[in-house]
């Protein structure tokens, strides 16, 4: 897939509805101390298997805050969202999987398996990490996300997986090893 960016501005972010910039003051151990801290939405992560292809399903977009420090700013991940409508975590997680990859996985196929934070100097949103076995039968979709998201759906075989989360040339996220160090862990025994 092509791909041409090109970087119109930057200017100070006054208004989002996603992120809001703050200042915390505070005393620790009687010393007075400031902190520029982001106010974020927490977040689902799913890491999908589908069982037919040996294979792990990432998403590839583009982040133009990984853009400003490679000048690709594409980065390969778990499939994600963020904890910003009136659903459980475990519903946003199902709805994720189907906007961004096709596969339509039930409620009781997602396992839970731990939660985190991310982040943790700047922003500290908590994100819930989940696991699910698919397949072809699942999927009813081409994903892609929605609106203007422009995701692509990545099919990573498992004998590459280890490889492929050490390439420094490939833009991962934190996210996406932890939880291929759990599946390994877990199911590679």
């Amino acid at each position: 897939m092509k791909h041409t960016i090109e970087v119109l501005k930057i200017e100070e972010c006054l208004h989002s509805d996603y992120i809001k910039p703050k200042s915390m003051y505070y005393l620790h151990n009687s010393v007075e101390k400031r902190w520029d801290i982001v106010d974020t939405h927490n977040s689902v992560a799913i890491l999908l298997y589908h069982k037919d292809l040996d294979s792990f399903v990432f998403v590839k977009q583009f982040r133009p805050s990984i853009y400003l420090k490679n000048n690709d700013g594409f980065t390969y991940e778990l499939c994600a969202g963020l904890v910003d409508k009136n659903k459980s975590l475990i519903e946003i997680a199902q709805e994720e999987v189907l906007e961004e990859t096709g596969y339509d996985v039930s409620l009781n196929e997602l396992q839970k398996v731990t939660s985190f934070y991310t982040a943790v100097g700047f922003a500290g949103g908590l994100q819930t990490f989940y696991f699910a076995s698919i397949d072809e039968s699942m999927r009813v979709g081409d994903g892609g996300g929605i609106d203007s998201e422009n995701i692509e759906v990545i099919y990573l075989k498992r004998e590459e997986a280890l490889t492929f989360m050490f390439d420094e040339s490939i833009a991962t996220t934190s996210g996406l090893m932890f939880a291929l160090m759990w599946y390994f862990k877990t199911y590679e025994k």
